[in-house]
């Protein structure tokens, strides 16, 4: 029988939170809102149902950030009755602490409210901006302490709530919500619940000219009509990945699973939104090359959004996870090999991160509370480490092992927050306890505390990268031309370990390489990416003109953020900044300000 550790969630402080969440827990949050394209706000109200840890607290203490309140009432025996309330001087991140007396007995009360118009959890788009050209568009970005611009809430993961919805929107545009799409009722309002309890960065809404089509009867895509058909082409393996997750760690618990791929400027490769998934369009490579990141959002149904991280310094309890389970379906699903190279091009990523980090608390799995703002904790240190701690895990104690506890550890926490040390601790008695010696505490201590890359990292070995290097050190050392590479089975994996990997070129290689396979202007985004990023390096001028149209119109910020500090750390900070000034109203509040962050850097 497994050992449940109690989690210490609730004595673990967050430090990006003002909730006194550790004396009053909000359970259930009914949202009313009208959503306003002419005044970019939403408008309206939430009721709270909230319950009291200590039976003495008579304060509740929510987030808010750039929220107007207009009222506030408590539900007391003689009805709703105003209810006093203050609000906290603004911190630039962390908003304004909203502190509301709740009297003794009361156990629900309701804000009256309208967020923002440049709010950053929320990106109104003008038909201009949109495919279509003719309707706007919202979608919200929560994650990860964004959602106190959206309604007032304990915005931390620590706390998990259930709610429901009711929206009004423009005649023509279909909302939907990160819950069930239950429909419009007869007096013109769009409802929605979400029954499984969820922590406040989950919360999701998005409103547009948005269709629909299925993939099969529990799975379907969302898009704009140009690009709704690609994308159910493209993501129709989806219900493959769901059963390889079922099998590994146990069914899926949300009811649907559907995906809604944004307009461009969302800044993610996704968001696990549960029940409805957010992608990006970049995805939409035509051959399904790029659709490891719907396993990963998939499985943040497990790893995430089922159990989660209780504070953001525990990030890697939902990145590292998913990072893991997502490689583990596509070795089940496309084989080893391209399970492997995914590790091999991930490992990549985490050296550059740990070089690159600002400081050296940054490259703990465990981050210190030297946080500044969490979205530091969202760096290949929580994805890959994190994902590459897990597959140490796995080589000392075998898959037969490994893949058990796991699910039980699913199970145990299931629809829960909680520690990096609520993990050690289940994995020390119900992993560990039955094989002692498989690890040792100092590695342990190592993986989870240390700083950097720790030396007991498995190490991915690939043929197939072996021989792109062998053929580019062939071509980069003049024993071959750009077009006798041996690309024709190449995979996008393949060509991105070939494009990372390229020695200073000479302009006339740079050339040849462009001749030989029309990489300016690729449609990849991913290989797109990786030339740009090669280009920028190497003053490559005549990919330029297709580097601009790419930061216009992708805003996408594993790409975009990249290529910005590349231009502005190579002599092209003028460049860098005139296509800054006219892609900007294009890109998400999010990244407005990590951009302006960087050129000013």
């Amino acid at each position: 029988m497994q050992t449940v550790v109690p989690s210490e969630r609730f004595f673990t402080a967050d430090q990006f939170t003002y909730a006194n969440y550790q004396e009053v827990v909000v359970k259930h949050a009914a949202l009313n809102l009208d959503v306003n394209f002419d005044r970019k706000v939403l408008d309206g109200d939430v009721t709270l149902r909230f319950e009291r840890l200590n039976p003495d607290a008579q304060t509740l203490t929510l987030d808010t950030k750039d929220l107007l309140i207009k009222a506030v009432a408590l539900e007391t025996n003689d009805g709703w009755v105003p209810a006093d309330y203050t609000l906290a001087a603004a911190d630039p991140v962390l908003g304004s602490a909203m502190n509301i007396a709740i009297g003794t007995d009361a156990n629900q009360l309701r804000i009256t409210y309208e967020t923002s118009p440049t709010a950053e959890g929320l990106q109104w788009l003008t038909p201009a901006q949109t495919a279509g050209k003719e309707k706007p568009y919202l979608f919200s970005q929560a994650q990860a302490i964004n959602a106190r611009t959206m309604l007032p809430v304990q915005d931390t993961p620590a706390v998990r709530m259930t709610y429901d919805a009711s929206l009004r929107v423009p005649d023509g545009l279909l909302p939907l919500m990160s819950a069930s799409q239950d429909g419009q009722d007869a007096d013109g309002n769009w409802t929605f619940s979400m029954p499984q309890p969820i922590p406040s960065y989950l919360i999701a809404i998005a409103v547009g000219d948005i269709k629909f089509k299925a993939i099969n009867d529990t799975i379907g895509v969302y898009a704009e009509d140009y690009i709704l058909d690609a994308s159910a082409e493209e993501f129709a393996e989806t219900p493959m990945m769901e059963a390889a997750n079922t099998a590994l760690y146990g069914p899926y618990r949300w009811g649907r699973y559907d995906l809604i791929v944004l307009p461009p400027s969302f800044p993610f490769g996704g968001m696990e939104n549960p029940r409805l998934s957010f992608m990006t369009p970049t995805l939409i490579a035509g051959d399904k090359s790029l659709t490891n990141v719907v396993a990963h959002e998939l499985a943040h149904s497990w790893s995430g959004n089922l159990v989660t991280n209780a504070s953001w310094r525990d990030a890697w309890l939902n990145e590292g996870f998913t990072s893991y389970v997502e490689n583990r379906v596509m070795e089940a699903l496309y084989g080893e090999d391209r399970a492997v190279m995914e590790q091999a091009l991930g490992l990549e990523d985490l050296k550059r991160d740990v070089a690159d980090a600002d400081r050296p608390s940054l490259t703990q799995l465990k981050f210190t509370d030297d946080l500044t703002h969490p979205d530091e904790a969202f760096s290949q240190v929580t994805y890959v480490k994190g994902q590459f701690f897990l597959n140490f895990l796995e080589d000392r104690f075998g898959r037969a092992a490994f893949d058990p506890f796991l699910k039980s550890y699913f199970n145990a926490y299931a629809f829960d927050s909680i520690t990096t040390e609520d993990f050690l601790g289940f994995m020390d008695a119900n992993l560990r306890a039955q094989n002692p010696d498989a690890v040792t505490d100092a590695e342990i201590q190592e993986w989870v505390y240390g700083q950097g890359i720790p030396a007991t990292i498995r190490i991915p070995q690939s043929d197939a990268f072996d021989k792109v290097a062998a053929a580019s050190a062939r071509w980069s050392g003049g024993d071959m031309t750009a077009a006798e590479l041996p690309t024709q089975e190449w995979s996008t994996h393949e060509w991105l370990h070939f494009l990372n990997g390229l020695p200073d070129l000479t302009q006339e290689q740079y050339k040849a390489l462009d001749d030989a396979f029309s990489l300016t202007g690729t449609q990849n985004a991913e290989t797109a990416f990786a030339w740009y990023m090669q280009a920028i390096k190497g003053g490559y001028a005549p990919a330029m003109p297709a580097l601009e149209e790419f930061l216009m119109t992708v805003g996408r910020g594993k790409f975009i953020y990249r290529l910005y500090g590349a231009l502005n750390d190579n002599g092209l900070a003028e460049m860098a900044n005139r296509v800054f000034v006219k892609a900007k109203p294009g890109y998400h509040p999010i990244a407005q300000r990590i951009i302006s962050d960087i050129l000013a850097g």
